[in-house]
């Protein structure tokens, strides 16, 4: 495995935040050096299966119930996504490494990709963006409280030269894994970008930026009510009525 200058032990620990779970009858997931603790909830094998990221500070614990309902009464199955270092997963959050884990997560499934929904949330919009990357003929993708600019967030966090390189260099090792402008350009199924106006840790831009750059089926939706945290429980029934319409269009 090369070495990427994403996986530096200063970028793992400064910018993810893993929590510990407790997950019952995980859906294991192996990598080259860790084993992810998914959860698999399935209605039909011939349905759509939604595959969805959390954002950071969360684990797949946290969406079982009421999400997992919800998008089951979508008419999808759904696999919720872990991060290694997070919940019961092995291995210590190192971001070039959770991107490469995206390709094994969707591969886990062993299924036609053209039947794929990729959701991320927050930090987990970069690896549905991956997903997207990966599986361009993929039907879906929806971005609530996404990243556009995976280098200002990473900015706030450490400085370049804390890692050995100059600005320039850091800025390519960025761009070189992360290019969602690419990847929604490339990607033929339908967007759903969904964000709070209200959002204080990943401003509104991103999302609109995001939206700007999808193709001719999207669709943005700002929730007036509740942040970046509070989005999904302050706006419940209108947020899995708009995801719901978006998955009934496919």
């Amino acid at each position: 495995m090369t070495e990427d200058l994403l996986d530096h032990p200063l970028i793992g620990g400064r910018y993810f935040f893993p929590q510990l779970g407790e997950l019952e009858n995980p859906w294991w997931v192996d990598c080259d050096d860790a084993r992810l603790a998914c959860s698999y909830h399935e209605i039909d094998p011939q349905a759509k299966t939604l595959i969805h990221f959390h954002g950071n500070g969360e684990i797949v614990d946290d969406y079982l119930g009421p999400f997992v309902e919800q998008i089951l009464a979508c008419g999808c199955n759904c696999l919720l996504a872990e991060y290694r270092g997070y919940g019961l997963s092995s291995g210590r959050p190192q971001l070039g490494r959770m991107f490469d884990d995206v390709r094994a997560t969707v591969a886990s499934l062993d299924c036609d990709p053209q039947s794929l929904i990729f959701f991320g949330r927050s930090v987990g919009s970069l690896f549905a963006l991956e997903a997207a990357r990966l599986y361009p003929q993929a039907a879906g993708l929806i971005i609530e409280s996404g990243i556009a600019d995976l280098l200002e967030r990473l900015l706030l966090r450490v400085n370049p030269a804390e890692l050995g390189v100059s600005p320039q260099q850091f800025a390519a090792a960025v761009h070189n894994r992360f290019n969602p402008r690419q990847s929604l350009a490339d990607f033929d199924g339908s967007l759903l970008v969904i964000h709070s106006r209200h959002d204080g840790l990943v401003d509104l831009h991103h999302g609109e930026q995001l939206y700007a750059w999808g193709g001719p089926r999207k669709t943005l939706k700002i929730f007036p009510h509740g942040d970046h945290n509070s989005i999904l429980f302050a706006n419940f029934e209108e947020y899995f009525a708009e995801v719901g319409d978006f998955v009934a269009a496919l």
